[in-house]
């Protein structure tokens, strides 16, 4: 009978039966992020388990998916596989998103645990929610600009919005801000719409805690404005606390739209909290009134990304300092021991010059014998005490003075 193939071999084997990244995503090296996100998703809600009940090649389809997306969506890895292949991409180390709707009660709890301990779970949404809004039975509701609207959503929902915009707002910029006072998970949602008439996912905007609230922004202003992937320093932080400082801008990337054009569009709070509903409150805002904002926050993406180039420089010295200096410390230590060797050895040379014998010094010797002469000086005075008492006794008694009356014999009255 053949063997039994140990994990490592069955992992090997995995390996090799791997497929290019690329190919399971139908998109070649070129394309864009956004080319490479619209094709995941569309593949990731054709395989996902909610539609395909028990189908394991269907299982497995949305794992290879999943994965492929996890390599090519991070700069990073693209880079190192497409410089290096597999070989360059820890497969122990990608982040899948969780659809929490196919997650049993158990796995939920769990994930919702690891959360609240701070830990990033990437979630994505139920395939339930997108495949209504592409087949256009989704409520959208009218959203004037400027007008904030308070609601709740419950745990994998979402509400939808619609926005109608002219030239002119467009051309000014547009703004949209969710923020829950409660702290819960939620996702900002924007989607496109297809020719058939329903909606396709095409933007999507964790929230995170700022201050007292979690809040989520899209900003359409005609310049990159970026957002921060909190799980990306994550891995780096715990091996390796410098690495997370010099790639802590690294995890801030472009959205894929920086501008609407004149039209109507589409947003969505999705319910992103594991057990109970989320409050929000939806505002989507004209730049026109925020002149000053707009400028400062244009000033403040790019001196971020000058920051990003000169904090990869400065790393390099950094380490080249940073080696120096252990190196420094390390001669430091073992010239203090060998000058206190040498220190000891001139001692050790001065003291054998004389003619007397040399005197033990042991410690723990002189110590015992002076203990044991103290004891024996202590046992002689209390029996030296003792016998004086005994004596001085049989004196008393000797010396006891009789009263006799002589003119009486002895044994009469």
């Amino acid at each position: 009978m053949p063997g039994h193939k140990s994990k490592a071999e069955k992992g090997d084997a995995e390996k090799q039966l791997r497929r290019d990244p690329y190919e399971v995503l139908g998109v070649n090296k070129n394309s864009t992020d956004q080319e490479i996100k619209s094709a995941y998703r569309k593949m990731a809600l054709k395989y996902h388990p909610d539609k395909n009940a028990n189908d394991d090649k269907a299982s497995d389809m949305f794992k290879e998916v999943t994965f492929s997306y996890t390599i090519l969506s991070d700069p990073d890895k693209r880079r190192q596989y497409d410089t290096a292949g597999f070989e360059a991409v820890d497969a122990e180390n990608q982040d899948l998103e969780l659809d929490l709707s196919s997650l049993g009660t158990v796995n939920t709890m769990f994930a919702a645990i690891f959360s609240k301990l701070g830990v990033p779970i990437k979630t994505t949404v139920s395939a339930t929610v997108l495949e209504e809004a592409l087949n256009g039975a989704v409520n959208i509701r009218p959203l004037p600009l400027g007008q904030p609207l308070c609601r709740k959503v419950e745990k994998q929902s979402a509400h939808f919005y619609s926005v109608n915009v002219t030239e002119n707002e467009a051309r000014e910029g547009l703004v949209c801000r969710v923020y829950s006072s409660e702290k819960s998970k939620f996702k900002l949602l924007y989607f496109d719409r297809e020719g058939s008439g329903g909606l396709s996912l095409a933007l999507q905007e964790d929230s995170s805690k700022t201050g007292k609230v979690t809040s989520a922004g899209m900003y359409f202003l005609g310049f990159p404005v970026y957002r921060m992937d909190p799980a990306h320093n994550l891995t780096a932080a715990v091996k390796d606390p410098d690495a997370a400082f010099f790639k802590k801008l690294d995890g801030f990337q472009p959205f894929e739209l920086t501008e609407l054009k004149a039209g109507t569009h589409y947003f969505a709070v999705y319910g992103d909290n594991f057990f109970k509903s989320v409050s929000y409150t939806i505002e989507i805002l004209c730049a026109a009134p925020y002149p000053e904002e707009k400028e400062n926050l244009r000033t403040v993406e790019s001196q971020i990304m000058s920051k990003r180039v000169e904090l990869s420089k400065f790393e390099t010295e950094y380490r080249e300092v940073l080696a120096q200096f252990t190196e420094m410390t390390s001669r430091y230590a073992l010239e203090m021991q060998a000058i206190d060797e040498l220190l000891k050895e001139r001692n050790d040379i001065h003291a054998s010059y004389t003619t007397s014998p040399r005197i033990k010094r042991s410690g723990s010797s002189s110590r015992g014998k002076n203990k044991s002469t103290v004891k024996d000086s202590e046992d002689g005075l209390e029996r030296d005490k003792k016998s004086f008492k005994e004596r001085s006794k049989k004196k008393r008694w000797y010396n006891l003075r009789l009263k006799v009356d002589k003119r009486k014999p002895c044994g009469t009255d």
